[in-house]
């Protein structure tokens, strides 16, 4: 039988000592990563250039608990494995990029506010999640006892994986379970290309539009101003912050929260709505990364130390609103529910989507005359600009998996 891995999140309604262990649980994760990466970088300074490996580290752990058993040896010792594991993945990350030539980025240190997660890699091995019909859901972390779960719905299968989270001033538990391969929706023989924007949130090639919600622009003068008031307290230590500045902290974070959490929820409701309706959905391979880059500077010939225009006060404003969209977080989650249902993705090459005529296929930058407007100068044809996008979108992925099932 075909087995796939879900993820469900809940919130997490501890009392206050376990709000208090829980900080604790983490701060303590966090000493155990800081501490296994001053390994590696005083291992690999030495003129011997040591390599410290996951399996070094993870024999040492029983020492490390049994000489610090306060901070380290009342926590569960699978979920310090893979705090060690959480590094070396880091590690290796690191090494692959120096191998491929791509800039490295060496693992750095977290603080506390940094390192929001302890994972435990089963069920049963210091967590116990506790989820009777007609009891109170419960989920028993070691060293924490049993916290209350607001269960907003059933968890399908066998649960896998536990991990406990922090976000700003709340808790959630995330679990995986291994659960039954949903059966493929029944087909509908629709087939769409879809064209993603700043103006529209996307255009499919059925001519119809999906808004743009600009969520982040929304909040603009919330978040403008919660930044005003945090800005205003002098850099100081954490441990030497008042209250009035970890109050201005946390509503920063909740305001970013807020704004995470409404572009996810439009993305899931608008992925679904194109997983509902059409077999095969065709959308550009969009390398977001280089989309938001800044351009270059443009050094003046005739004047050393001079620069030239080059549009980055512009680009900036395009590269929020970009940011503001959430294309690429939607486009994940366009795979991931495509993928359940039994439904064809397909990215094609972005190139002269928008220059092309879809009725006698000329290709002119000329052929766009606005953002919204394009208007063919080999023959006339007139439509809306994303719309053309969209159209070519489709008609380039139909011929992509015609040439794959060929």
């Amino acid at each position: 039988m075909d087995t796939q891995i879900r993820a469900y999140k809940f919130l997490l309604r501890p009392t206050t000592r376990q709000v208090q262990a829980l900080g604790e649980m983490l701060r303590d994760h966090c000493s155990l990563y800081n501490g296994a990466l001053q390994e590696r970088r005083d291992a690999y300074r030495h003129v011997s250039r040591t390599s410290i490996k996951y399996g070094m580290q993870s024999a040492q752990l029983k020492e490390i608990r049994a000489f610090d058993p306060e901070r380290q040896g009342r926590w569960s010792f699978s979920s310090q494995q893979t705090t060690l594991r959480r590094l070396d993945k880091a590690m290796q990350a690191f090494f692959r990029r120096v191998k491929a030539g791509q800039t490295p980025g060496y693992p750095r240190f977290r603080g506390q506010n940094w390192f929001d997660t302890v994972e435990f890699p089963k069920d049963g091995d210091g967590v116990r999640w506790d989820s009777l019909p007609g009891h109170a859901t419960r989920v028993r972390f070691q060293g924490v006892g049993h916290v209350k779960v607001n269960q907003h719905r059933p968890v399908v299968g066998r649960v896998k994986t536990v991990s406990v989270k922090r976000e700003g001033r709340r808790w959630f538990v995330v679990l995986t379970a291994e659960q039954a391969k949903a059966e493929p929706l029944a087909p509908t023989g629709s087939v769409v290309g879809i064209d993603l924007g700043i103006a529209n949130f996307l255009a499919d090639s059925n001519g119809e539009f999906v808004a743009n919600p600009r969520f982040g622009r929304e909040n603009t003068e919330a978040l403008a101003e919660a930044q005003r008031q945090l800005s205003a307290f002098p850099r100081v230590r954490r441990d030497k912050r008042t209250k009035k500045h970890r109050r201005a902290v946390e509503k920063v974070a909740a305001l970013h929260g807020t704004v995470r959490r409404q572009r996810l929820d439009h993305a899931h409701k608008t992925a679904l709505t194109l997983v509902r309706q059409h077999d095969l959905i065709a959308h550009e391979k969009l390398t977001i990364g280089n989309m938001v880059r800044a351009p270059k500077p443009k050094p003046d010939p005739e004047q050393p130390g001079v620069f030239l225009p080059n549009g980055a006060a512009a680009k900036s404003g395009l590269n929020r609103s970009i940011s503001d969209a959430g294309w690429g977080v939607f486009l994940q989650i366009l795979a991931s529910k495509a993928e359940s249902a039994g439904r064809t993705i397909i990215a094609v090459d972005p190139r002269n989507t928008s220059r092309t005529c879809p009725e006698c296929g000329h290709v002119c930058g000329e052929n766009r005359t606005t953002q919204a407007k394009f208007h063919c100068v080999g023959c006339g044809h007139l439509a809306h600009a994303d719309t053309v996008g969209a159209i070519n979108v489709l008609r380039a992925g139909l011929v992509r998996c015609d040439a794959n099932s060929a």
